[in-house]
């Protein structure tokens, strides 16, 4: 079953995210998430890190559906006591495949509506700044949202906060301090920097990387911002990091492929399950 939408042009669908809500209760009616853990491309063998308890695929609830891209799981699932959680989405939706935000939104409102306090978001990204290399881990300081769409349009919703929520500190502070912990306790070098999230599906060309270099973007992708914007106007506490899985057009020789970069992603594995896991332990420790 694909989620259900519209129109790509319109807004969430909020009968379809409650339906999935029910849905996600009849399967884990006594499970309550600490956290939720978005997994993007690359990052998927992460899941097996934390000794997931339980997995429900994306296909039995209508918000989410089946994934379009090669390499997400599609799978929620659960880690950690079920009265304190970690939720992980083994997957995304992405907006250029052109279904709406209703299945992007999902695992936002999914995890708000179960009492969650945290969002975290990972994905796969291409270098823009000089110095960076495939492989080096970025946590999230601020965002460029650039894919020509808003999440939140259309007819307000309250609870996704105010109408017109402030986005001054959407990736939290705290959150990006207890990543940095958990990177020099796992002994994995992190940069912080500025993700800029355009709409896909084509790589970058050239002139746009110089132009995003130039808006102050450090790293760029085709994801992660919307999901951001959602979970700080829902009220959740968010971060994010990313896995620089290529130089962005322009700033290497190598033509690019998702292939290429799932497996770049994949290769540094290890590190970024080391970091995730190290963020889970000290976030349980500073939320008790």
């Amino acid at each position: 079953m694909n989620a259900r939408s519209s129109s790509p042009a319109m807004g969430m669908d909020p009968v379809v995210l409650a339906e999935s809500f029910e849905a996600l209760r009849r399967h884990w009616p006594r499970v309550r998430p600490l956290a939720a853990l978005v997994l993007g491309s690359g990052w998927g063998a992460v899941a097996e890190g934390f000794h997931p308890r339980d997995a429900l695929s994306y296909r039995e609830l209508p918000a989410l559906g089946a994934t379009g891209v090669e390499g997400h799981a599609g799978r929620l699932l659960w880690a950690g006591a079920p009265d304190r959680a970690l939720w992980i989405f083994q997957g995304r939706r992405h907006w250029y495949e052109g279904v709406g935000w209703t299945p992007i939104a999902a695992p936002v409102y999914l995890a708000r509506r179960a009492g969650a306090r945290v969002l975290l978001l990972t994905n796969a990204a291409g270098g823009i700044a000089a110095d960076w290399h495939p492989g080096d881990l970025m946590i999230v300081r601020d965002h460029i949202h650039a894919m020509g769409a808003h999440p939140l349009i259309g007819p307000h919703d309250p609870f996704w906060g105010p109408r017109f929520p402030d986005q001054c500190a959407i990736y939290d502070a705290e959150l990006r301090a207890l990543l940095r912990r958990a990177a020099e306790a796992a002994g994995v070098p992190v940069r912080e920097g500025v993700y800029i999230g355009v709409s896909g599906p084509t790589y970058e060309t050239p002139a746009e990387v110089e132009a995003y270099a130039r808006w102050g973007a450090d790293a760029v992708g085709m994801s992660t911002t919307p999901e951001a914007i959602l979970g700080n106007a829902a009220g959740l506490r968010v971060t994010a990091l990313s896995c620089i899985s290529n130089l962005a057009a322009g700033r290497g020789r190598e033509r690019l492929s998702h292939d290429d970069v799932a497996r770049a992603a994949s290769a540094v594995a290890p590190h970024m399950t080391a970091v995730l896991l190290g963020f889970w332990q000290r976030l349980q420790e500073a939320l008790a």
